[in-house]
This record gives C-alpha cells, sequence and structure tokens, in this order.
C-alpha cells in the first residue's frame, strides 16, 4: 500500500509562488474569456486587447520584487483597462491586490494607499457611470477587501520590523557580553601582571634568582591570559575560521585563580559545600568571573593580605562570597567590574551584593540560580577547605 507523505509537500515562496499566482489567474481569465468567443469562436478586437492585457499583467507580478512600485501601478492600471474592454468579471483583479499586499509589507504605506484609492476611485467612476456591471455593493466590497489587505500587509511589515530590532538587540546585548568578557580577562590578567612585575623590579637587586621565578610567573601569566582572550574573542570570528578549542572556563579552573592570587601576594582560603556535580556553563561560568573579579580588586584597590572563598552548592542555586581583609571603605563600590558582575548575576535571576564588611575588608556576595534536574545537594563538604598557598 502506497502512503503519501505529506510532510514532504511544501508550497512555493519567493519568485515560484509569484509565478504559480500568475499562472493559475491566467488560466482562470482565460476560461473566463472563453465565453466570449461564442460558439462560432469569433475572436474581436476587444478580446484579443484583454487577452494580451491579462497575459502583460500576470506577467509582471514575478518582477515585484525588483521593481515593487513599477509592478503596482502597471497592474492597477492594466487591470483597470482590463475591466474597461472586458464584458465578464474575471479573477485578474488579484493580482494589484498580491501587489498591493506585497508594498504594504515593506512599509511602503503611502504608495499602498496610493493604489488602493485609484482601484476604489476607478470602480466607483464605472458604478456613477451605470455601466450595470458595477454596483455601490461592489465598491463598498472591493473598500473592504482592500483596507483589510492592508491591514495585513502592515501587520507583516511590523513583525518583520519587531524581529530585525530584536535580531539588533540580540547583537548588542552579545556584544556587552563580550565586553564584559573582555574586561574581566584582561583586567585580571594584567592586574597580576603589574603586581609581580613591581615584586620582579623590587627583588632583583638583592635577590636575581627570586626575581627570575616571578618574571616566569608573569611569562605563564601572560600566555593563560592570551588564551582566554583569543577564546573570548573567538565568537567574532569569519565564517571560514577555526572555532575555538579552549573550553570556557569554570570553577574547575578556580585553583588557577587561586595559584595566581597568591603569586600577587594574597594568602587565599577556599571553602567548598555542597556536591560536585557539574553546574550549569552559564551559571558555572559567571561564578568563576564573579570570582576572578572579586581577587583582581583584592590585589589591586585593598591592600589585603588574606582573602576567603566561600562556594555552596544548593540543589537549585549556588552562592558564594569573597571576603578580604584590605580597606574596604576605601574601595569603590559601584566600579565597572562590580557593575559586570552584578549583571552577570541578574542575567541568571540572580543577585549580587558588594560592600564593607562588618569587621572592615570587603566582601563580595553573590546568588546564582539554576534548574533542578541536576544532582541533588550531597549534604556533607566535598572538599571542606583547601589552602590556596
Amino acid at each position: 500500500m502506497i502512503q503519501l507523505d505529506v510532510t514532504r509537500f511544501r508550497l512555493p515562496a519567493g519568485r515560484h509562488a509569484d509565478l504559480a499566482l500568475a499562472g493559475i489567474v491566467l488560466v482562470l481569465c482565460g476560461v473566463a474569456e472563453g465565453q466570449r468567443l461564442g460558439a462560432q469562436w469569433h475572436a474581436t478586437t476587444s478580446l484579443v486587447v484583454s487577452w494580451l492585457l491579462a497575459v502583460l499583467v500576470c506577467a509582471a507580478l514575478p518582477m515585484r520584487r525588483r521593481h515593487p512600485v513599477a509592478v503596482g501601478w502597471f497592474t492597477v492600471l492594466g487591470t483597470g483597462a482590463y475591466h474597461l474592454l472586458s464584458t465578464v468579471d474575471g479573477p485578474l483583479v488579484v493580482i494589484p491586490i498580491a501587489a498591493l499586499y506585497a508594498l504594504a509589507a515593506q512599509g511602503r504605506i503611502q504608495v499602498s494607499i496610493g493604489l488602493a484609492a485609484v482601484m476604489v476611485i476607478g470602480v466607483g467612476a464605472g458604478a456613477l457611470a451605470g455601466t450595470g456591471d458595477v454596483t455601490g455593493t461592489a465598491v463598498f466590497m472591493l473598500t473592504g477587501w482592500l483596507v483589510a489587505v492592508l491591514a495585513l500587509g502592515t501587520m507583516r511589515h511590523g513583525r518583520l520590523a519587531y524581529a530585525e530590532e530584536h535580531g539588533r538587540l540580540r547583537a548588542t546585548q552579545e556584544r556587552l557580553r563580550i565586553a564584559r568578557e573582555l574586561h574581566d580577562v584582561i583586567g585580571h590578567t594584567m592586574s597580576m601582571i603589574h603586581v609581580q612585575a613591581s615584586s620582579a623590579l623590587h627583588r632583583m637587586p638583592k635577590n636575581p634568582a627570586l626575581a627570575q621565578e616571578t618574571l616566569t610567573v608573569i611569562k605563564q601569566s601572560s600566555k593563560d591570559g592570551l588564551q582566554e582572550l583569543r577564546a573570548t574573542l573567538g565568537v567574532l570570528r569569519q565564517a571560514d575560521e577555526e572555532a575555538p578549542t579552549t573550553p570556557s572556563p569554570g570553577l574547575s579552573r578556580i585553583d588557577e585563580l587561586i595559584s595566581t592570587a597568591t603569586r600577587a601576594g594574597l594568602d587565599v582560603r577556599i571553602e567548598r559545600y555542597g556536591a560536585a556535580a557539574p553546574l550549569p556553563a552559564a551559571v558555572d561560568l559567571a561564578a568563576y568571573r564573579i570570582v576572578q573579579e572579586s581577587l583582581t580588586n583584592a590585589v589591586r584597590h585593598s591592600g589585603a593580605r588574606h582573602v576567603i572563598v566561600d562556594l555552596r552548592r544548593g540543589e537549585r542555586e549556588v552562592t558564594l562570597s569573597v571576603t578580604d581583609d584590605g580597606h574596604g571603605a576605601a574601595r569603590p563600590p559601584h566600579g565597572s567590574g562590580i557593575a559586570g558582575m552584578t549583571e552577570r548575576a541578574q542575567a541568571l535571576g540572580g543577585t549580587l551584593s558588594a560592600g564593607a564588611g562588618p569587621a572592615g575588608g570587603f566582601t563580595v556576595r553573590a546568588r546564582l540560580p539554576f534548574p533542578d534536574h541536576h544532582e541533588p545537594i550531597g549534604g556533607a563538604a566535598d572538599d571542606p577547605h583547601s589552602a590556596g598557598g
């Protein structure tokens, strides 16, 4: 038994749709005009001209994409001339209506209204002339149809404009995300390099070996920063370029951050609580960046010596805090780094607060929620604490 798969059939679109519509209308016009031939199949001059007009109007529709306004006016005027010569009410009016809809969908509202007005005035003039073929009811019905076509075309244009605006908004948001990534990567790397280079210069005269070790750390830090920078900028690559192979950073690489901060002079202790199940990529990246920015600020602004990083993974959220013992009151509370961290948390439906702690120093607290389809919390700490140096 042969089964018909209707999912394989597709309606024509674009130029093929115009050709299909023009062909169908031309066939219907031929059937309608065939009534005028009579039993003797005698073709009068008006019949021949009517046929030519129908063919020309139908042939013009597929060219509307290249010359929309010209095709619109030609189909309206050609259809009007056709109805003046023909004694039958043929379906040729479908062609100018299709052209009118296309113009309205393109946002050419003034031209569309002008074409609709000409069509209504032409049909109304025929009704006033008392030809018998056109009545006031026909004028009223045509007006209603044209208003509906204009409304549908305008709605289509509005939907397309909204989709384009939404695409531009998403592109802008992506650029802002990339800017935040660049701020985090470059700010963290350059701050650590600055601190380590200053230390190397200070130690060079007295302890060249230790200064050389510090320079080696700077070299590795700059290399890691460049790799992360390439991965971040990979979204801007051309279509024919290879995708970056470096994975996005996450909490699995937090020990690298702590090691870098330790070499910059901080004593960092990390405390983890909850299950060690993988986090959603967006949450994992946001948590990593918040810790990274907090450690960078501790090195750059606070003059802190000790930092505690507290990570707690619950069933539906991750909470983290980074607390240092530096000069919290002197820290700028609304810098670009804190604003970027706040945006990251809010983008995930979470919260972030930053400010001086009650016992001095500075604390960044963040809550990052995620769906509950991951593994539940284990209850006990997998890693109660691990020293960062």
